[in-house]
């Protein structure tokens, strides 16, 4: 008769399922459902996560597409050979929006995030620093890798677990981004590479690519040193192709070497999607690719991980074929119109000034102007915000600027105009009452929600 009972009379249903012992027995796979659906409907809206740069939104057929799919797994090449075609085919189609001089003729990969792909990126430079070093008969110790300090943590990781020194370049006022100043007092014989990003995480900014380059030329005419690129594009490798094609970042700038994007940002594809892509062959060592035999084939791999999802890459594949240049570029125009109309209208209020104003990609960052009040601070606004169901996170500045606190929104897919007059409305309703307050409001174990 338990079948015939409401999901949540059920006996036992209460009670009997534990939550960090292994079950002793079954359950209804009505009631194991409920159960986690009821869980998950305690997180947020997905939708009103003003904080995440990963995709929340992907229509009807790419949902069909990805249950379709996801029993594939992405290494097994053997057995999936299509999805492995699908794989070399956006890998392909992202050399040729990159620039690559001979994009049919050089090589990538798919990886689970632009975490992953960073890395590939950084082991790339690491290895190819190392060889040319012992074709000189000198030492391999000690390599360095120049990096903003407003890098994404993925790279400290990389510099921790792959034991290459990182030299931070400190952002500042005057320097909001690594544009090239001082360059020189980084770079040194061991340096493997210069990590550039497009879409500084903590703001959205661009650094200066070109900019960089020139600096590392100038470096080289003066100590011989021939010093590669890497661009980090998790956000803005998909951005600046559609909507400042006119800029050069990409491997238009002979220096790059290799670039990194996440499928599952501005890409457009829900999340666990990231890709590599490297200028030439010649860019990527030989040593670093491995050719395994797995379920009855011989396949070359480069990946961190092994098995993987193979949903996405074909949600991928969708999108390419979905929106094409005229769609993304439709897109991406039209998530940056949402920004400048929220970053206008926030510069308008007299409590806060722009760090910049998500012109770059999507992505902008505000601090409390100084002097508006002792009675709040940008934290407490995060919180009330968050009783509204938006999250907007504040969170300090790098360490050279670690007295400024900002907040920053993120505009993607699917966050439209009307839901940025929405969320316009409930930020000023909360800075009105925040600003009516006749006393401080409290700040102890105030902590940043920011996780970039």
């Amino acid at each position: 008769m338990v079948e015939l009972n409401p999901i949540f009379a059920r006996p036992g249903e209460a009670t009997e399922l534990p939550k960090f012992d292994f079950p002793p027995g079954e359950s209804l796979p009505e009631t194991a459902y409920q159960i986690v659906h009821d869980e998950a409907m305690l997180d947020g809206n997905a939708r009103l996560n003003l904080a995440t740069f990963v995709g929340t939104w992907m229509d009807d057929h790419a949902s069909r597409l990805m249950s379709e799919a996801a029993d594939k797994n992405m290494i097994d090449k053997d057995e999936y050979p299509q999805t492995a075609a699908v794989e070399t085919r956006c890998w392909t189609m992202l050399a040729d929006l990159w620039h690559a001089p001979d994009h049919e003729h050089t090589i990538g990969t798919s990886t689970i995030g632009s975490s992953e792909a960073a890395m590939l990126g950084g082991l790339a430079l690491k290895r190819r620093w190392q060889a040319a070093r012992r074709a000189e008969g000198k030492s391999t110790d000690r390599p360095n890798l120049v990096l903003s300090t407003a890098v994404q943590v993925c790279w400290e990781k990389f510099c921790n677990y792959f034991e290459v020194e990182a030299r931070y370049v400190p952002i500042s006022l005057e320097h909001k981004v690594l544009d090239g100043y001082d360059l020189e007092s980084y770079v040194d014989e061991n340096t493997i590479g210069v990590v550039a990003i497009m879409g500084v995480t903590y703001t959205g900014m661009y650094e200066p690519v070109t900019q960089i380059a020139e600096a590392l030329d100038r470096i080289q005419e003066s100590t011989g040193l021939d010093v590669k690129i890497h661009v980090d594009g998790a956000s803005g490798a998909m951005i600046a192709p559609f909507i400042q094609p006119d800029l050069a970042w990409d491997f238009r700038v002979e220096r790059v070497a290799s670039i990194n994007t996440s499928g599952h940002k501005y890409g457009l594809v829900y999340p666990g999607l990231g890709w590599v892509v490297w200028r030439d062959l010649e860019s990527l060592p030989e040593d670093l690719i491995f050719r395994v035999s797995y379920l009855g084939g011989d396949m070359p791999t480069f990946a961190l991980n092994f098995s993987r999802p193979g949903s996405q890459v074909l949600l991928q594949y969708y999108m390419f074929l979905r929106l094409g240049r005229t769609g993304y570029t439709a897109v991406q125009e039209n998530s940056r119109n949402v920004a400048l109309y929220l970053s206008g209208e926030i510069a308008k209020m007299p409590a806060f000034e722009l760090w910049n104003d998500g012109s770059d990609i999507p992505v902008f960052a505000w601090s409390l102007r100084e002097g508006h009040t002792e009675n709040w601070n940008l934290y407490h606004l995060s919180d009330r915000l968050r009783t509204k169901g938006w999250l907007v996170p504040a969170y300090p500045m790098p360490a050279d600027l670690p007295d400024l606190t900002v907040q920053r929104i993120v505009v993607r897919n699917g966050f439209s105009h009307d839901l940025a007059s929405s969320f316009l409305a409930d930020l000023r309703d909360e800075v009105a009452y925040l600003d009516a307050l006749t006393g401080p409001m409290p700040t102890e174990g105030q902590k940043s929600g920011f996780h970039h």
